[in-house]
């Protein structure tokens, strides 16, 4: 994938940058494989903003991912490589020899005519996808699953890989991107490669109306605010936030204020990231 630079023909368009989509081969999605998704502008059931800075944007097909890779040893050829507007990385649609057809993340060095599986017999090759106790330990792996037959989660995004470093028994050791070691079932699946399109994080927007077609929409200061909207807000001119310690709008302590829950998998990290 290569990225373009525009010229800088208005303020806008200095500083910005964009893909070529040289990698794509099939501009409209299969449309077996594809649900309406309906813009909630981060609004509840209730009609109550739970996710703020959301509202508007392009309108969106979901395209139906199969991250759960469970048509075992079933060949399927790489039919064409898409743009998938909901996610940064690219996927692939796959064709298999049964007649189905589904949608899979496209890693690195994957094109179209290539043949992937999924299964203990499957090669170890990008795009294959089997049980982490068949791999060989040092490999790049994404779409990991963390409970065996609930589908990957971890390691879904553009450029992303994590190494699968030790098997122990029934656990294997895998170093995540963020630089988080974590022991998971050796039972659970995960697919061979880095995610494509690494040359996502290049990008430059350039301007505040890309942001605006993604479904963004701005986010405004506390301390623009007025005291009854924020609690950094108030004060004759520009002032500083007044406070021990910045706040969140709720009035919860804010910026490097360690929020993570205890959750049951926590004894499952080996080592925690950043450490």
């Amino acid at each position: 994938m290569a990225i373009k630079v525009y010229n800088p023909t208005s303020p806008g368009r200095r500083n910005m940058s964009g893909y070529t989509f040289d990698e794509i081969t099939k501009k409209k999605p299969e449309k077996s494989l594809i649900v309406p998704k309906k813009s909630k502008a981060g609004r509840n059931a209730h009609g109550r903003i739970t996710v703020r800075h959301r509202g508007g944007g392009e309108k969106r097909h979901i395209r139906i991912i199969d991250f759960k890779r469970d048509k075992v040893d079933i060949p399927g050829k790489v039919a064409s490589i898409e743009y998938d507007p909901n996610r940064t990385a690219r996927i692939a649609l796959i064709f298999y020899v049964d007649g189905e057809k589904r949608y899979i993340i496209a890693p690195v060095g994957l094109k179209v005519g290539d043949t992937v599986m999924a299964g203990s017999n499957a090669e170890i090759k990008p795009g294959n996808s089997m049980s982490m106790k068949n791999m060989p330990t040092g490999i790049e792996i994404h779409n990991i699953e963390v409970q065996k037959g609930r589908g990957g989660q971890l390691v879904r995004s553009a450029g992303n890989s994590a190494q699968l470093m030790v098997k122990e028994g029934q656990y294997v050791l895998i170093r995540l991107p963020s630089g988080e070691i974590r022991r998971i079932l050796a039972d659970c699946i995960a697919t061979i490669g880095q995610i494509g399109n690494i040359e996502h994080q290049t990008i430059s927007l350039g301007k505040a109306g890309r942001k605006r077609h993604m479904g963004w929409r701005p986010t405004v200061r506390g301390s623009a605010m007025t005291p009854r909207d924020h609690p950094h807000g108030g004060g004759e001119g520009r002032s500083p936030v007044g406070l021990p310690g910045p706040k969140t709008p709720w009035g919860k302590p804010a910026l490097g204020y360690k929020t993570r829950k205890p959750k049951s998998s926590d004894k499952m990290i080996i080592k925690r990231r950043g450490k």
